[in-house]
């Protein structure tokens, strides 16, 4: 799945070509979903109109399973996927039991946030010291500021891309169409 974190890019690149064929198969079905069989023998169901509801709202992208796929994959072929990963661990990190939050804290620090981190975000000064500063107590909030202003970053330049993407144009339009 790609929602999981240590799911590799890969992954969503496979299955956003997985879902762009699924809806290129709409044009010649009437049914009101497509079934499909995934690697992982699951079952994809894809409505007709999710990828139009993706244009409604950011949330509504990232509250969709297919939807988050299709726009983790065109993250990586911008070579921004950091922001997706980041927003999802922040997302499970907030789930962690208190008895683990130490450890996961430092992990996604030293990952997205820390000097020479491998996968970086673009987060101000200040939210990385007030990130840091919370890294001494973590809580299940530790991240709430650095998450919000990635989620703000992505909403109103990933986001806005995406809907004028290639990828994104060609499933909505089959799907209107369908």
């Amino acid at each position: 799945m790609c929602r999981g974190l240590d799911s590799l890019p890969t992954t969503c690149l496979e299955r956003a070509k997985e879902l762009k064929a699924l809806f290129g198969s709409l044009l010649q079905k009437s049914e009101n979903s497509i079934t499909s069989q995934s690697k992982k023998n699951e079952k994809l169901r894809l409505k007709i109109d999710e990828p139009l509801k993706w244009k409604e709202s950011f949330d509504q992208l990232l509250t969709s399973q297919n939807g988050l796929c299709l726009f983790r994959a065109f993250l990586v072929s911008e070579f921004s996927e950091e922001n997706i990963a980041f927003y999802l661990a922040c997302e499970d990190y907030k789930t962690t039991k208190p008895s683990k939050l130490a450890a996961k804290a430092k992990k996604i620090y030293d990952k997205f946030i820390g000097s020479n981190a491998p996968h970086e975000v673009n987060l101000d000064h200040a939210t990385k010291a007030i990130t840091k500063e919370n890294m001494e107590n973590p809580t299940d909030s530790s991240f709430d500021l650095a998450q919000a202003k990635i989620y703000a970053l992505m909403e109103k330049d990933c986001y806005p891309r995406f809907l004028k993407s290639s990828t994104y144009l060609e499933v909505s339009r089959q799907a209107k169409t369908g």
